[in-house]
């Protein structure tokens, strides 16, 4: 969702909500998310055992991932900051048969970049004029879209002990330009858990082609953050 001051969009005044329906999809209600500004796209992940919801954000502060906890799905809490990164860009979370959590982000914010993106903005822009400016809250653009990482909790989303690289690069994203590969980043990704009892990955490579990786739970473990 988008709230504006009059300004061309630049993402700093999104927010999220959810929308519920109790007839089978015929009619919706739709619930703001409250203090949401800034933290958009949300991944809803639905706890074991009728313990509720949790949900998780990119951030258009490219800060951190953010995290909102709700009983039914309707009434969330405000969105609070965990202990990964995000550099405004997509991530996905998704809930394994043990009741863990996976969660696939890219492992950087805007302390990993140099510059915003010019599309968007009409002077570069450095992520620590970004920092010093804070209190203003505005979007950052062009942060890194790498590394490609997942994380598993063990907690409903509340720590993340277990992170492990599955792509590494330079994450370009300063342009979207694919068809001369300017574009290097690794991004959108798309988690799941298999019926093989592993793990399956996609997300988007250099934006010219799907990536898919599979791999198993306690591969991610192996690796302890």
């Amino acid at each position: 969702m988008v709230k504006n001051d009059g300004k061309p969009w630049d993402g700093s005044y999104d927010y999220s909500c959810v929308r519920v329906s109790q007839d089978s999809g015929q009619t919706w209600k739709e619930y703001e998310v409250p203090d949401s500004q800034g933290c958009v796209q949300m991944s809803i992940v639905k706890l074991q055992n009728n313990a509720g919801y949790v949900g998780f954000f990119r951030s258009r502060w490219a800060d951190n991932i953010y995290r909102s906890f709700s009983n039914d799905g309707s009434s969330w809490t405000p969105p609070k900051a965990i202990d990964l990164p995000n550099n405004n860009s997509s991530i996905q979370a998704a809930l394994l048969p043990d009741g863990n959590i996976i969660l696939a982000f890219n492992k950087s914010s805007a302390e990993d970049a140099t510059v915003r993106r010019l599309s968007l903005f009409s002077e570069k822009t450095t992520a620590k004029e970004t920092s010093n400016k804070k209190a203003a809250k505005t979007a950052f653009w062009g942060a890194p879209r790498a590394p490609l990482t997942v994380a598993i909790s063990e907690d409903n989303g509340k720590t993340w002990p277990y992170v492990r690289n599955v792509a590494e690069g330079s994450g370009y994203a300063l342009t979207n330009n694919s068809k001369d590969k300017k574009n290097r980043e690794f991004s959108y990704p798309s988690v799941k858990p298999t019926i093989n009892g592993k793990i399956a990955l996609t997300f988007t490579y250099f934006r010219q082609n799907i990536a898919f990786v599979e791999f198993t739970e306690d591969w991610v473990k192996e690796e302890k953050e």
